[in-house]
C-alpha cells in the first residue's frame, strides 16, 4: 500500500509537505519569513542564492496561489468579495485587475472637496459626485472580520474603479475618511518596498505596519494654510523636527458684534483691529471700560510706528538727507491729518504738544498770562479736570486775577443762564469742557462759546473726552482754543494737540525757548518762527505724532458720526442694565450725556468693587478721577468709572453687570 502511494505520489508529481516548504522558503523568503525581508540572521552574502546554494530568478516565475491574500497586506486572510486574491495581488495570465481604493482616489478623500470628477461606485458625475458621501453613515456595515466593509468591485481593468451604488458601500465612515470598526482600515499604510518591487501594480495594497498612525484630518483654506505654515529645523540630535508655530489669538468678539455695522466696519472687525483685547487677565478674556483714562491702540497705529522706525526715523526740519526728509514729510502729514479731523482752516493753527494739560498750560502761560491785571477774572465750570483748573489758578495767583466757576444742575449740566449772569467788565478768558470726565455730561459747547463772544471774551474747549466720541468741527463751533490728548483717541501717549485761531497764535508769546522754535539767535536778540513752529521748541514726540496721524485716518475711514451713534445706543443699553443692580447710584444723568457710567455701589468701597471686577478680567477706573470738585458737588469723594469707546460692546456690559450682581 506504502509502495503504490508512493508510485501514485511520483507519477503524480505531488512533493511531500516538507519539500514545498522547503522550496516556499528558498524561492519566497520575503513572504514567508517576513513583511520586511529575511532576517538579519538568515541572510546570505548573496541575496539571491538560495539556502542550498542554488541561484534563483530576483523574479521568479509561480503558479496563481489559492484564494487567499498573504500574510503582510493586512496580516490577516482577507477576502475582497467579488474578487479573487489571485485578482487581487498577483495580476498576470492575460487576466485584468482591480485594485479597489477604499474611499480614496487620486482627487483626494470623496467628502472632502472632491473636484468634479466620478464617484466610484456612485453613478454620480460632476457636482453630484463631488458633494457625495458628506453625510456619516448611520450604522457601520461591515461584511464581517478582516474584510473590507461593504466592499465589492466587479469588473476588470479601468472600469474596476467604477461600478453600480450596490458596489460599494459610500456610506460607510471609511468611505469619507470617517473611523471603521474594523482594526486593519484604522492603520493603513503603503506596501513595504520589497513586494512593492516583485508585485507591481500593487502599490496601494493596504499593508499593516506594527507601528501604527491614526489621522484626524482637517480642511483649511489657503490663507489658513499659510498662516499655519510650518518652519523645518534640521534634525537635531535631541531627535526630531522642531516647529514654530503661529499661536492663534482667541476670537475677541461674538456673532452678534458681527451683524453690529458702525460705518464702514462691523463691531467685530473693529474689535479685531485692536490686539490687546485677545488679552487674558485672571483667566477672562479682558474688558477695557478705562477708556477716560486711555484708549487702546489699533494695529494700523501699531504698525505705522513700527514702519517709521524702521524706515523714517530721523529729527525733523533742517536736515539734507533722505530719512530727515523722510520724517519730516511723515510729521508735516500728521499735521495735516489733525487739521482735517477737527475741521481747521490751515495747518499752522495745529500746534503738537504732549498732552491736554500741556495744551492748557501753553495757552493760559502764552496767550491769557500777558492780558491780566488783579482783578480780571477767567470763568471755568465746576465740572473741570484738575488740569483746566489748576494752571488757572497758577496765573490768577501771580497776575492778581481771579476765578469765577459755572454751576451744574442735579443731573450735571451746566446752567445757562447763570453762566450768563457770571460776565463783567473784567472778565478776560473762559475755558470749558466739552464732556466731563467724570459725569459724562456733553456740555453746550456752542452756547457756551456764543456767549463768550457776544461779552468779547475768548475760549478754550477741553476737548480730552469728547474728541474720540463726538464729531467736531472746531471752525463750525467757533472755539478760539481746542486741546486734546492722543491716548484718548487710539493713538500714542505723550502726544497732543493744541488748535488755535491763527491770529490768536501769532499773537500769543512763545511758551518754551529752544532750537526748532528760532529764526536767528546773537546773543544781543533772538528771532522766533512763525506758528506753529513758534511753540515747538526742542525735539518733539514725532513718531507719536505719526501716530496720531494714522489713528485719526482709522477713525475717519470708519466715519465720526457712525461712532458717535454708536457709542450712544451702547450707553442707552448700559444705563438700563447697570439700575438692575440693588444698591447701584449712577452718578451724573444729564440728559445729553457720553461715554461715562460713574457709580457708588452701597456697602462696598470703590477699590473693593473696582478690584472684585479687575478678577473678572474688567477693568475699570475708581477714585476721584482729578475731578474732586464736581464729585464734592454730588456728595462723593469718588466713584467706581466704567467708561466707553468704539470697541465696546453689549457682551462688555452684560460681563459688568452679571459681576456687580454679584455684590447684592
Amino acid at each position: 500500500m506504502v509502495n503504490t502511494m508512493t508510485t501514485i505520489e511520483s507519477l503524480a508529481g505531488v512533493p511531500e509537505a516538507a519539500e514545498i516548504s522547503r522550496l516556499a522558503n528558498e524561492l519566497f523568503p520575503d513572504l514567508t519569513e517576513s513583511i520586511y525581508g529575511v532576517p538579519t540572521a538568515d541572510k546570505s552574502a548573496d541575496s539571491d542564492t538560495g539556502a542550498g546554494g542554488n541561484a534563483v530568478s530576483s523574479v521568479p516565475q509561480i503558479s496563481r496561489p489559492s484564494n487567499a491574500v498573504p500574510d503582510g497586506y493586512g496580516s490577516v486572510e482577507t477576502i475582497v468579495p467579488g474578487m479573487s486574491a489571485t485578482d487581487y495581488a498577483y495580476p498576470g495570465n492575460g487576466a485584468d485587475y482591480t485594485v479597489p481604493d477604499f474611499g480614496a482616489t487620486e482627487n483626494g478623500l470623496p467628502g472632502y472637496g472632491v473636484p468634479e470628477v466620478n464617484a466610484p461606485g456612485t453613478g454620480l458625475a460632476g457636482t453630484e459626485a463631488s458633494n457625495y458621501g458628506t453625510n456619516p453613515a448611520s450604522a457601520l456595515s461591515a461584511a464581517g472580520s478582516g474584510t473590507a466593509p461593504g466592499a465589492s468591485y466587479p469588473g476588470s481593468g479601468a472600469a474596476g474603479r467604477t461600478g453600480s451604488a450596490d458596489t460599494f458601500d459610500w456610506e460607510h465612515p471609511f468611505a469619507y475618511g470617517g473611523a471603521s470598526s474594523e482594526p486593519w482600515l484604522d492603520s493603513v499604510q503603503g506596501p513595504a518596498a520589497v513586494e512593492a518591487v516583485y508585485l507591481p501594480g500593487t502599490g496601494d495594497i493596504p499593508v499593516v505596519s506594527k507601528e501604527t498612525t491614526s489621522y484626524t484630518p482637517v480642511v483649511i483654506s489657503q490663507t489658513e494654510a499659510k498662516q499655519n505654515s510650518r518652519k523645518i529645523d534640521a534634525p537635531t540630535s535631541l531627535g526630531g523636527d522642531t516647529a514654530d508655530r503661529k499661536k492663534t489669538a482667541p476670537k475677541v468678539y461674538t456673532s452678534r458684534d458681527e451683524s453690529i455695522r458702525i460705518g464702514s466696519k462691523t463691531l467685530a472687525q473693529i474689535r479685531s483691529d485692536f490686539p490687546i483685547l485677545s488679552e487674558q487677565i485672571n483667566g477672562n478674556r479682558l474688558v477695557w471700560l478705562d477708556n477716560g483714562a486711555t484708549t487702546q491702540r489699533p494695529k494700523a497705529v501699531i504698525d505705522r510706528l513700527t514702519y517709521y522706525y524702521e524706515h523714517e526715523n530721523s529729527n525733523v526740519h533742517r536736515g539734507a538727507h533722505t530719512l530727515a526728509a523722510r520724517s519730516t514729510d511723515a510729521y508735516e502729514n500728521a499735521r495735516d491729518i489733525v487739521r482735517d479731523f477737527i475741521g481747521a482752516s490751515s495747518s499752522e493753527e495745529i500746534i503738537f504738544v504732549r498732552g491736554t494739560t500741556e495744551g492748557i498750560n501753553l495757552v493760559a502761560n502764552a496767550y491769557v498770562k500777558p492780558l491780566l491785571e488783579p482783578g480780571d477774572e477767567i470763568i471755568v465750570s465746576i465740572l473741570e479736570h484738575h488740569a483746566n483748573i489748576v494752571p488757572w489758578q497758577l496765573v490768577a495767583q501771580e497776575t492778581g486775577a481771579v476765578i469765577k466757576v459755572i454751576p451744574c444742575d442735579e443731573t450735571g449740566q451746566l446752567i445757562l443762564h447763570e453762566y450768563e449772569k457770571l460776565f463783567t467788565k473784567k472778565t478776560k478768558f473762559v475755558a470749558v469742557t466739552h464732556v466731563s470726565n467724570v459725569l459724562g455730561t456733553v456740555t453746550p459747547v456752542a452756547e457756551l462759546t456764543a456767549i463768550a463772544h457776544r461779552h468779547g471774551v475768548r475760549i478754550l474747549v477741553d476737548g480730552a473726552q469728547s474728541v474720540a466720541h463726538i464729531p467736531v468741527n472746531v471752525s463750525a463751533l467757533d472755539f478760539d482754543f481746542f486741546v486734546f490728548s492722543g491716548h484718548k483717541i487710539f493713538a500714542p501717549t505723550g502726544i497732543g494737540v493744541v488748535y488755535g485761531k491763527k491770529e490768536l497764535l501769532e499773537s500769543a508769546r512763545p511758551y518754551h525757548g529752544g532750537g526748532n522754535m528760532i529764526a536767528d539767535v546773537t546773543f544781543e536778540r533772538t528771532i522766533y518762527n512763525p506758528v506753529p513752529n513758534k511753540f515747538e521748541a526742542g525735539t518733539g514726540s514725532i513718531a507719536d505724532a505719526v501716530g496720531l496721524g494714522a489713528a485719526l485716518r482709522y477713525l475717519s475711514e470708519i466715519g465720526m458720526p457712525c461712532v458717535y451713534r454708536w457709542e450712544h445706543e451702547l450707553l442707552q443699553y448700559a444705563i438700563k442694565e447697570m439700575k438692575t443692580v440693588k444698591g447701584l447710584h449712577l452718578i451724573g444723568t444729564a440728559l445729553n450725556k457720553a461715554s461715562v457710567l460713574s457709580f457708588s455701589l452701597d456697602g462696598y468701597s470703590d477699590e473693593e468693587v473696582g478690584k472684585r471686577l479687575d478678577s473678572y478680567g474688567i477693568a475699570v477706573r475708581t477714585g476721584h478721577h482729578c475731578a474732586q470738585p464736581v464729585l464734592r458737588r454730588f456728595g462723593y469723594e469718588g466713584s467706581v468709572r466704567p467708561t466707553l469707546a468704539l470697541y465696546n460692546s453689549f457682551d462688555d456690559i452684560d460681563a459688568l453687570v452679571k459681576v456687580l450682581k454679584t455684590f447684592a
